[in-house]
């Protein structure tokens, strides 16, 4: 089979192919055909050897956790009813392959006429989505900030704001991006490139600081984002595409009573996860979900999604068509 192997950390190009045989289950454990791989932003913060002090991953190692594609083997102490079943799951050993191996506990069934590329965009950003708009619920008529708001995950936050009465302002860089979100119909889309961006943030709020952030940007601009969080809000911190988590002090946060979340605040068990990823692919193959696609690339090109990432070219999601 063939697979994708980072053999140092670098630039996009160290991701290369690589051919080896396929992967046999051992107990616990069922073989997947891939057919989509899912690509984060997080897997090039990994490739380049900048995310050590969350991911004990080193050289040589196969990229990617999240996965759709149909099990073809299982393992001892498996149901063998998996086999032949379509799944997906954010725990492959390796999902830029062929095929990979996964803990049986952690797949999920694909629902019937869902097609396995809105699938494989949800299994991540999706379920992260879900759990950050649970967590920090809006209210209807509250006002949110949605920073990367053009980004895969992004685009869904807006969608359950929205979902949620809340109105939201759309925050994201170069007119491209601008564009989809007003095709959202969302109440204010603001250029987090131009300066002065947060106070164009307040004009379409009215003059109103946002009582809810979710910050899928980090760095200066998730910085800034916190600065014009109403007092009382709540700030979401879980993007880092900009050079990090955005960096804010809890003393600052409890000074204005603003209530911080991180990802480890998002942290779910595997049986809740899990169930998470059946909930949200369900919810899509209803309709009440729709991830927007902007890109599929096949197996080989790996290099050239993330590149496209790091670029910031790409508009919602990035895919890896492995399956034909």
């Amino acid at each position: 089979m063939r697979f994708i192997e980072v053999g140092t950390f670098g630039a996009p190009e160290v991701l290369a192919v690589r051919e080896g045989p396929d992967p046999v289950p051992g107990e616990g454990e069922a073989a997947v055909e891939v057919s989509v791989a899912d690509v984060i932003f997080l897997e090039t913060a990994i490739r380049r050897g900048e995310a050590g002090q969350w991911f004990d991953i080193r050289p040589p190692y196969v990229p990617g956790g999240g996965v759709v594609g149909t099990v073809t083997a299982v393992g001892a102490g498996v149901d063998p009813s998996w086999v032949g079943r379509r799944v997906a799951t954010t725990a492959a050993r390796g999902s830029y392959a062929e095929r990979t191996l996964v803990p049986a506990d952690q797949l999920a069934a694909v629902p019937d006429g869902l097609d396995p590329r809105t699938a494989a965009a949800l299994v991540h950003d999706g379920v992260t989505a879900r759990s950050i708009v649970t967590a920090i619920a809006p209210e209807p008529g509250q006002w949110v900030l949605v920073t990367a708001a053009a980004g895969a995950m992004g685009l869904l936050l807006v969608q359950m704001a929205r979902e949620a009465g809340a109105r939201v302002v759309g925050a994201a860089r170069g007119e491209r991006k601008l564009e989809l979100l007003r095709s959202r119909g969302i109440e204010g889309v603001v250029d987090y490139s131009e300066p002065g961006w947060t106070d164009r943030v307040r004009e379409a709020a009215g003059g109103r600081d946002p009582e809810v952030v979710y910050d899928g940007a980090g760095g200066a601009i998730g910085r800034a984002a916190f600065a014009i969080t109403a007092r009382g809000g709540r700030f979401s911190a879980h993007g880092a595409p900009s050079g990090g988590f955005a960096e804010i002090g809890q003393d600052e946060a409890d000074q204005r009573g603003v209530t911080l979340y991180s990802l480890a605040d998002l942290h779910q068990e595997k049986a809740a996860a899990t169930k998470g990823i059946e909930e949200v692919l369900s919810a899509a193959a209803e309709g009440r979900i729709v991830p927007v696609i902007d890109r599929t690339f096949p197996l080989e090109r790996a290099f050239e999604a993330h590149a496209a990432l790091e670029e910031r070219t790409i508009v919602g999601k990035a895919l890896l068509e492995v399956g034909r």
